[in-house]
């Protein structure tokens, strides 16, 4: 555990596809409160900046994160939510010692050489509902970028928010670039495979279901598990049960972790 006084590791936390840093807006007080420096980051092309999301590469979220990172002092953890848990894995391969910790909450955890898609594919058969929010999700006409109708946000991301809470966070989701969306993960052992990591389950999620996340786990193994009774975003339903599964993996040393 951390020693008495000893700064826990800066918190970096990254939102999934369609949102933003403001999904994060409840959880942060209390990782505070514990005493954790955090910065929940917009990436780019969300709508919290001019670019167009039909040029956003994912590359271009690896340099944002990393013009983040770079400007703290010594290693950060990650803190990854769905689809920010490929950026999360991919920092860690490009820069692992820059990462002390990745934190996945309902988060897309590739194995090396996989793209989400192969996932689906796999749990497809035994598990229709795997296809989540895609059937829902809607394309330009030239397929470089997609929203998600507010009536699929919902049900798929905030079924178990309050009615109010669940349509304010539907409003404001924005659209996303595919080239920064469908990728395939490309990470190796001596890099990303050396960073612990933490594996936050949904039971209840309707978007990334609990066979895809279980999957996810077995094709990339090593991560320490804990689960959480809610849907997508815990982080909006149920930030205090976040926050109390989390802190101790944040504020644990790093060599308690290795």
């Amino acid at each position: 555990m951390t020693v008495q006084g000893e700064a826990a590791d800066p918190v970096v936390l990254i939102h999934g596809a369609w949102a933003g840093s403001w999904v994060w807006d409840r959880l942060v007080p209390y990782l505070e409160a514990a005493a954790l420096e955090c910065h929940a980051i917009d990436l780019p092309g969300n709508g919290s900046d001019a670019l167009d999301p039909a040029i956003v590469k994912f590359e271009n979220y690896l340099d944002h994160v990393y013009g983040v990172v770079r400007e703290l002092a010594g290693p950060v953890s990650l803190i990854a939510h769905s689809g920010g848990g490929n950026v999360a894995s991919a920092f860690a391969e490009s820069w692992p010692n820059l990462v002390s910790r990745i934190v996945y909450v309902a988060g897309i955890m590739l194995p090396d050489g996989m793209s989400f898609v192969d996932i689906v594919d796999r749990a497809v058969g035994n598990h229709p509902d795997a296809v989540g929010v895609n059937p829902a999700t809607v394309y330009s006409a030239d397929r470089q970028v997609t929203h998600v109708p507010p009536e699929a946000a919902i049900a798929h991301f905030f079924n178990d928010c309050s009615t109010d809470d669940a349509q304010a966070a539907a409003r404001r989701l924005t659209p996303q670039g595919e080239g920064g969306r469908a990728i395939v993960m490309r990470t190796t052992a001596g890099r990303f495979g050396r960073i612990p990591r933490l594996y936050v389950e949904a039971l209840n999620d309707r978007s990334v279901i609990l066979p895809v996340q279980r999957l996810m786990q077995s094709l990339s193994p090593g991560a320490r598990v804990a689960s959480l009774p809610t849907g997508h975003a815990p982080q909006l339903s149920a930030p205090d049960q976040l926050a109390a599964a989390i802190i101790p993996f944040l504020r644990a040393s790093r060599e308690t972790l290795a």
